[in-house]
C-alpha cells in the first residue's frame, strides 16, 4: 500500500507525489497502514470460527466439501485429484478446472481433513478484506475506509459462501480484490499479474479477467484524456488481459475439460441449453430481485457509476442464463465473486462523487460508508454470522459424537456409499462414493440417514433394493444415521 501522506489537493488540483498513472485522489488521503490487517484477522478469526463449528457440529450442507477433499487428497499424495463422489475415478478437472487448489496440498499432508479446506477458506476470504478496506481508507479516510472494509467482510454473499462448507471461488476473492485496487490506483501492471491466475481458479473466470481487461482499457483511456502519465506498454498490457482471458476459457472449455472428462465433453453446458432444469428461464422479477440485492444493500446502487461493475457481468450472464434456478438466487456461494467487485466499484465510485459538482451526489458520497455499514450491519442479524453469538452454535450435540463413535467403526481404505453428513468424517480416510452412483463398484459398507420412522431392517431392504443380489447387516443406528456392513467385508 502506499505509505507516504499526500497533502488534501485543492480541487481539482493533483495531490502532492502522485504516481505516475494514479488519479490524483487516490493519494489525496492518509490511508492506515494496519487497518486492513486488524480486519482482516478479525475477520478470518469469525469465518474459521462459523466453519469449523459448523463441521463439528456435522451441518455440512452438501457434498462439495467431500469432493474437494478427496480431490486434494489426491494431490497431496501425488495422484491424480480423483473425486469418487462425482462418480467412481472421475478427475475433478473434468468437472471444473480448478487446479489452483493443488496449493493446499501441502497443508492437507501435514493435517489431513476437512477442517484444514475450511481454515484455508476462511484465510482467503479475510485475505480478500485487505485491498478493499486499503482501497477505501486511502481514498475515502480512515473511517469511511473502515466502514467499507467491515461492510464488506460482514456482505451478505461472503457469509453465505463461508456457510456453504468449500469452494474453488475461495481462491478468486483475493485475486479479484487485489486486481481491481489495482486497477483503481492505477498500477496497470499489477492489475493485469493479479487477474491471469483467475484461469487456474474456475473455467469461467477466464472471461472475467477479460472482462477485468476491459476495465483496463476504459481507464486507461480517462488517464489519457486527463492528460495522467501512462506508461506506454499499459494498453498492449491491458489489451493483451483480454485476449489471454478469453483464449484461455476457450481453450478450458473446448480443449482441457473434455480431454479429462470421460465423456469427452464439458457436463455443464446442459444447464445453459433451457432444457430439462427446474425452470426454462429466469423471470424478469427473480433476475430484478436478485440484481437489487447484490447492489442495494452494499451499494447503494452507487456502484452503477463505476466502469469496474464491468468485471461482474460475466458471472451475471451464466448465472442468469442458465435453467437452473440455483444460480438464480442469493444462497450458497455463488454470490461471493461478485462481493469484491461491487465494493470496490462502490469505492471507485465514492471517490468520483466527492468530486461531483452536484452537491447531492457529494452528500451521498459522505453518507454512504455508514449506510452500507449499517445494513451489514443490520442483515447480520440473519445471516449465518450471527450463530457466533449463540452458545449452542460452540457445543456438539451427543447425537453428533454418538454418529462419529458409530462411523469410525468403518476401517480407513473401506469403500463407503454416503449420505452428505457422513462424508464429512470419512473422504479423508475411505474410498467414498455418493449415494446411487457407485457405477457398478459394491461398497463395503452404507451410511445413511435414518429417517423418521425407518426401522433397521427397512435400512437393509434399502440397502439390498440399492445392490441386488447382495448382502447386508446393520451394523449400528446413532444420531440420526444407520450404517451397513456387506456381508464378509473386513471387520471393523
Amino acid at each position: 500500500m502506499d505509505s507516504a501522506a499526500a497533502t488534501v489537493p485543492a480541487p481539482g488540483g493533483p495531490a502532492a507525489g502522485a504516481a505516475p498513472g494514479d488519479r490524483p485522489r487516490a493519494q489525496a488521503l492518509r490511508a492506515p497502514r494496519r487497518d486492513p490487517y486488524w480486519l482482516a484477522g478479525i475477520l478470518f478469526v469469525l469465518y474459521a470460527a462459523l466453519s469449523v463449528c459448523r463441521h463439528r457440529r456435522m451441518l455440512t450442507m452438501s457434498w462439495d466439501l467431500g469432493i474437494f477433499e478427496q480431490a486434494i487428497r489426491g494431490y497431496a499424495h501425488l495422484q491424480a485429484p480423483i473425486a469418487d463422489l462425482k462418480g467412481p475415478g472421475t478427475n475433478i478437472l473434468g468437472d471444473h478446472f480448478s487446479p489452483v487448489t493443488a496449493l493446499l496440498a501441502p497443508f492437507y499432508r501435514l493435517f489431513p481433513g476437512p477442517v484444514t479446506l475450511l481454515v484455508a477458506q476462511a484465510a482467503l476470504f479475510a485475505l480478500s478484506a485487505i485491498p478493499v478496506a486499503r482501497l477505501a481508507a486511502g481514498l475515502l479516510g480512515r473511517k469511511r475506509g473502515l466502514a467499507v472494509g467491515i461492510a464488506y467482510g460482514l456482505s451478505w454473499g461472503v457469509q453465505r459462501a463461508v456457510d456453504f462448507d468449500f469452494h474453488e471461488i475461495a481462491f478468486a476473492m483475493p485475486l479479484l480484490a487485489f486486481s481491481l485496487e489495482a486497477v483503481v490506483r492505477g498500477r496497470w501492471r499489477a492489475a493485469v499479474w493479479w487477474a491471469v491466475p483467475l484461469v487456474l481458479v474456475k473455467e469461467d473466470l477466464g472471461i472475467t479477467a477479460a472482462a477485468i481487461g476491459v476495465v483496463l482499457l476504459i481507464r486507461l483511456r480517462g488517464a489519457k484524456a486527463r492528460g495522467e502519465g501512462v506508461p506506454q506498454s499499459a494498453t498492449p498490457l491491458a489489451a493483451g488481459l483480454v485476449a489471454f482471458g478469453l483464449a484461455a476459457a476457450a481453450i478450458t472449455f473446448g480443449l482441457i475439460i473434455p480431454a479429462f472428462n470421460t465423456s469427452g465433453a464439458y457436463d455443464y453446458w446442459n444447464k445453459l441449453d433451457g432444457g430439462a432444469g427446474p425452470s426454462p428461464t429466469i423471470s424478469a422479477d427473480t433476475a430484478i430481485r436478485t440484481l437489487l440485492w447484490i447492489l442495494l444493500p452494499t451499494t447503494g446502487l452507487l456502484a452503477v457509476r463505476s466502469p469496474v461493475l464491468i468485471a461482474a457481468l460475466p458471472t451475471l450472464t451464466w448465472r442468469f442464463a442458465s435453467h437452473d434456478d440455483h444460480y438464480w438466487g442469493t444462497d450458497w456461494h455463488y454470490n461471493a465473486v461478485l462481493m469484491p467487485i461491487v465494493f470496490i466499484a462502490l469505492t471507485d465510485a465514492l471517490a468520483r462523487a466527492r468530486e461531483s459538482r452536484r452537491p447531492w451526489l457529494r452528500s451521498s458520497a459522505q453518507h454512504l460508508p455508514g449506510a452500507v455499514l449499517a445494513a451489514s450491519l443490520a442483515l447480520t442479524a440473519s445471516m449465518p454470522l450471527y450463530a457466533l453469538t449463540e452458545a449452542g452454535t460452540y457445543r456438539v450435540p451427543q447425537s453428533v459424537r454418538a454418529a462419529e463413535q458409530l462411523l469410525e467403526r468403518i476401517p480407513d481404505d473401506a469403500t463407503v456409499e454416503a449420505d452428505i453428513a457422513p462424508i464429512s468424517r470419512l473422504a479423508g480416510r475411505c474410498r467414498v462414493f455418493w449415494i446411487g452412483d457407485t457405477r457398478g463398484i459394491t461398497p463395503d459398507y452404507l451410511a445413511l440417514r435414518l429417517a423418521d420412522g425407518k426401522t433397521p431392517e427397512d435400512l437393509v431392504a434399502d440397502g439390498e433394493r440399492l445392490h441386488p443380489g447382495v448382502r447386508y447387516v446393520f451394523l449400528g443406528g446413532e444420531g440420526g444415521y444407520g450404517v451397513l456392513k456387506k456381508a464378509g467385508a473386513a471387520a471393523s
